[in-house]
């Protein structure tokens, strides 16, 4: 492939282009809970061919290397990006999600289960002290009635959780997605015809 001319004005109007693209994505990752500079991170190496080493991520966004760390492992964690098995010059090499059914699945999956596992976690520690309160001679009647309003809020976020864990399973295997996606993918085919 012919290397790019950075001097030509169309390269010029191209950056641009994709600039806009990464700055809206830096700013839809912040409305998820990641930081600005991790969304731009994410939104650069979305549109890099090869994948990059933190190195080069640091010198192409310009941050430290203590923050390009941070945006990387947020972004790891998150399974927006991957760490790939292969290296270049001993450096650990990694890739962006480009699809971004994968990276929703992903990061939705991701947060969701932590959510349910450190709730579910608590719950199941709470309710066995929790009934044994209730049952105990010695707990005054209105501390009873409090603890069994609590009790019926937690078995009902019991329901909650376990209704979490199959949504998260079929995000995770990703047949929710398979008939949206063909369906979108026709609406978009045609709007883009009538152009």
């Amino acid at each position: 492939m012919e290397a790019m001319r950075e001097d030509e004005p169309k390269y010029k109007e191209w950056i641009e282009l994709r600039n806009r693209v990464i700055g809206a994505i830096s700013v839809t990752m912040d409305l998820y809970g990641v930081t600005p500079s991790a969304g731009a991170l994410y939104g650069t190496m979305f549109f890099e061919d090869e994948p990059m080493t933190l190195e080069e991520m640091k010198d192409k966004m310009g941050m430290s290397k203590s923050n390009m760390s941070y945006a990387a492992r947020s972004l790891l964690d998150s399974r927006m990006i991957e760490k790939l098995d292969t290296k270049r010059d001993r450096k650990d090499l990694y890739r962006a999600q480009s699809d971004f059914y994968v990276t929703f699945r992903n990061f939705f999956s991701t947060k969701l289960q932590r959510e349910r596992d450190v709730m579910m976690e608590t719950i199941e520690q709470v309710l066995p002290d929790l009934k044994e309160l209730i049952l105990h001679p010695d707990t005054p009647e209105d501390i009873r009635q409090n603890a069994l309003k609590d009790l019926h809020k937690l078995y009902h976020s019991v329901e909650f959780y376990s209704w979490m864990q199959q949504f998260i399973d079929m995000l995770q295997d990703g047949h929710l997605f398979e008939q949206t996606k063909d369906i979108v993918k026709r609406e978009v085919s045609s709007d883009l015809d009538r152009e």
